[in-house]
């Protein structure tokens, strides 16, 4: 059975203003294993090792060459493009709000 792989550019986070992160292109495996929840300690986990590894590459090609290389089925999602909304700081204290 083929590993499969997911590639993909990841979003930025809640907690950053700039978009540094958000450049690279991210292989990342699918889980193989169901996740356990152990009783005696209340952890949640698995045997999966790959789970724990992710790949990073400077571009989309780089990522997929590697997987094809590797054997890896890989689904690749395109990333969503940014739409930026021009405002001035102004606009904030308006009294007609423009969202």
């Amino acid at each position: 059975m083929a590993t499969k792989v997911r590639i993909f550019q990841p979003a930025k986070t809640a907690m950053q203003s700039g978009r540094a992160n958000t450049k690279r292109w991210v292989l990342e495996f699918e889980p193989t294993e169901k996740k356990v929840h152990d009783d005696l300690m209340g952890w949640v986990g698995s045997g999966d090792m790959n789970g724990q590894l992710r790949l990073f590459f400077a571009t989309r090609k780089d990522a997929e060459s590697y997987a094809k290389r590797k054997g890896f089925t890989y689904t690749a999602q395109d990333a969503n493009p940014r739409v930026i909304k021009p405002k001035s700081y102004s606009d904030n204290f308006a009294y007609h709000k423009i969202s």
